[in-house]
């Protein structure tokens, strides 16, 4: 029976995948037609639905009343992203990806100021409601600020210019026969990922109950390593056709709906409740390698192969202390 619960787990990650594909090009073919900005289509759409994965299965996860699965899937992703699609993309990158410091710098301390406070706030073992809805107050401010900021570093010609495109489309027959592909897209995506993490779901409490270990970790592991798939990918595309920087921004957008979005929404359905052990644990080696991560791209502004290869081996060293410990 363990085969099958694993079969059911790969092929569920494979169609999430495919899925999660669909939703983006979803969504941003709608924002595309409507002519919503490609800033909040970047920001908002894109950024929220490569990390569609991790919402969906943590979200319906915590509703199921597994929340563990819910956390560990979280804090996991951030550590895969960071030491393994970010470190992949390091590693095979033609030459080194430059990075703008400036911007990193506001990105990073946010990233570790919010990372910091998830801690706090779970050393109690429980994030509850409140905590969530804080997360996503939090998240809000963040996206006005970045959306204000890059509004200011826009010409006044090209937000005249937005203004009248804006004006003058409607939705003409036409343009809902535009629409029709990307709504078709979209709604498939969106079905697939809500089936397919049921399904993940399903097969991971059964491989936790078969094999006797905490969902929490098969959450940090396994599901965490399937539902960053989408990431990892575009980390790796980006990085081939050298837009490193692509990667990088992806990476640190993830990581930072990975604690305020999925978090906060997953502990609003239902407030997660976790062994203090495990929170010890999980919370301090996210915080270890996303400080690492800012640091080796701090240095030099720019981020090679040696420094994808120490986050790579980050990873390796929290996958063995994690089964070291909790297995």
């Amino acid at each position: 029976m363990i085969y099958l619960y694993f079969a059911v787990l790969i092929v569920s990650f494979a169609i999430l995948f495919k899925s999660a594909g669909f939703f983006v090009d979803g969504a941003c073919g709608i924002a595309g037609e409507l002519n919503i900005s490609k800033m909040v289509v970047g920001i908002v759409l894109v950024g929220m639905a490569t990390t569609a994965p991790e919402f969906g299965t943590s979200v319906i996860a915590a509703i199921l009343g597994h929340p563990e699965i819910a956390l560990g899937n979280a804090i996991g992703s951030v550590i895969c992203d960071d030491g393994v699609a970010l470190a992949l993309a390091a590693i095979v990158a033609p030459t080194a990806i430059l990075i703008n410091c400036r911007i990193l710098k506001t990105a990073g301390l946010f990233l570790i100021s919010i990372d910091i406070l998830a801690y706090i706030l779970a050393r109690n073992g429980t994030i509850g409601r409140m905590e969530g809805v804080l997360f996503l107050i939090i998240l809000c401010l963040y996206f006005i600020f970045i959306l204000r900021k890059q509004r200011y570093s826009i010409s006044k010609d090209e937000r005249k210019g937005d203004a009248l495109s804006c004006k003058e489309e409607n939705l003409t027959d036409s343009k809902l026969a535009l629409l029709k592909k990307p709504i078709f897209l979209f709604s498939v995506g969106i079905i697939g990922v809500i089936i397919t993490c049921r399904a993940i779901i399903w097969a991971s409490v059964h491989i936790a109950e078969y094999f006797s270990i905490s969902k929490a970790i098969i959450g940090l592991t396994i599901i965490a390593i399937g539902t960053s798939l989408p990431e990892i990918s575009t980390c790796v595309t980006a990085a081939l056709k050298g837009e490193g920087e692509i990667a990088v921004g992806n990476i640190i957008g993830a990581d930072i709906l990975n604690v305020l979005w999925i978090i906060g929404v997953s502990s609003i359905a239902n407030p997660i409740r976790v062994e203090l052990k495990i929170i010890n644990f999980a919370f301090p080696f996210m915080i270890l390698i996303v400080i690492t991560m800012l640091v080796a791209m701090r240095i030099g502004c720019r981020l090679g192969k040696i420094k994808g290869l120490v986050l790579l081996g980050l990873y390796f060293l929290y996958l063995y202390l994690t089964l070291r410990f909790f297995t």
